[in-house]
């Protein structure tokens, strides 16, 4: 299988891909984001409270 004919493949196949729309893309980014500050804000409160009862103990 040569280069040529590997990029001619490649090209066909992302032809048939259903790409979503801006709005889909943005509303989607937007779903990440948030979920990601949620995720991070979930652990860094587990974090705090894990610190401060380790803290404790050590001190």
């Amino acid at each position: 299988m040569g280069i040529i004919n590997y990029i001619k493949e490649t090209q066909a196949e992302a032809q048939k891909v259903s790409w979503p729309t801006r709005k889909q893309t943005t509303w989607l980014s937007a779903i990440v984001i948030i979920v990601s500050i949620l995720v991070a804000l979930y652990l860094g409160l587990f974090d705090f409270i894990f610190a401060r009862l380790l803290g404790g103990f050590v001190l």
